[in-house]
């Protein structure tokens, strides 16, 4: 056993040590998590950042999209996912209308960060968000980027379309993107965008930049933990690679632990509680009346 490495892997990793890996030929790795066995699991997986994402509300609260998720919501999932968190950077979306002003945005991301337990807040926009990313920077709140399509404007965009797709909105994402770093943000999220663009955004910043539906040019990548593992049917992303199918797995077994209760095979002899011989002889004694 490397005990060294063992004792580094456990060493909690915080915003500067992501900002540090801007270039690095180890690339970043980030999960969404909702609660505490899925971030227990991220986390001894050894993914570098836990999202707290407000992707919650359409894998885990059922919503058609990312809007209905509350402030409130957001903490009691961020500290939920904390206490399986020892080692990634553990970061928690700040939901539609949380940062529409300057003292919202102070507020509940001050919430998130004391109440959840976060380590950083992500927010989405660029240029119109630098405000709020400069004031909470110089709160002492480290704040991660996001642009590109942006879920929590998906109603100017018109649905979840890929952003950038021509010259100049290439170089309006790459405003945003460098509006993001000037205001103080360690990385910056570029999401379903062409990989031409990604490239030039990454080249353009001196902070790291974690793609999802954005090719591997980035300095990162970050996806969703239940598209991960196959656990969300309702529509897949082009930009998925699902890595196992627990959605049909999990179907399968609880069919067949239905099959076994209806017909009597569950529980069986390990699963059941004897008393000694002594006291069955004892309780076979006991005379029970029905109540009239």
């Amino acid at each position: 056993m490397n005990t060294t490495n063992d004792t580094a892997r456990q060493t909690p990793v915080t915003a500067p040590d992501i900002q540090a890996r801007k270039g690095a030929e180890d690339k970043i790795c980030c999960i969404t998590a909702y609660d505490y066995p899925s971030a227990l699991i991220a986390d001894s997986a050894g993914v570098d950042i836990i999202l707290v994402g407000d992707s919650l509300a359409m894998v885990v609260l059922g919503h058609e999209d990312t809007l209905s998720v509350t402030v409130d919501e957001m903490v009691h999932h961020t500290l939920a996912a904390s206490r399986g968190v020892s080692r990634a950077l553990l970061v928690a979306d700040m939901p539609f209308m949380s940062y529409c002003t300057v003292e919202r945005a102070l507020e509940n991301a001050g919430r998130l960060m004391a109440q959840g337990r976060a380590r950083a807040v992500k927010l989405e926009g660029g240029v119109s968000a630098a405000p709020q990313i400069r004031a909470l920077t110089k709160a002492g709140i480290p704040v991660m980027g996001h642009v590109g399509l942006t879920p929590q404007h998906i109603a100017r965009f018109g649905g979840f379309k890929a952003q950038g797709k021509s010259a100049e909105a290439a170089r309006a994402l790459i405003d945003d993107a460098q509006a993001v770093e000037e205001a103080g943000a360690f990385s910056v999220v570029l999401e379903a965008m062409p990989v031409e663009c990604a490239q030039l955004i990454t080249e353009a910043v001196d902070i790291p930049t974690i793609g999802i539906g954005a090719g591997t040019v980035t300095d990162g990548q970050v996806l969703v933990y239940h598209d991960v593992l196959g656990l969300f049917d309702r529509f897949v992303p082009k930009f998925v690679r699902r890595y196992a199918e627990l959605g049909e797995a999990s179907r399968q077994a609880l069919a067949q632990y239905c099959d076994d209760v209806r017909r009597g095979r569950f529980p069986g002899d390990k699963n059941t509680l004897y008393m000694p011989d002594d006291q069955v002889a004892q309780v076979r004694r006991i005379k029970v009346k029905k109540k009239k």
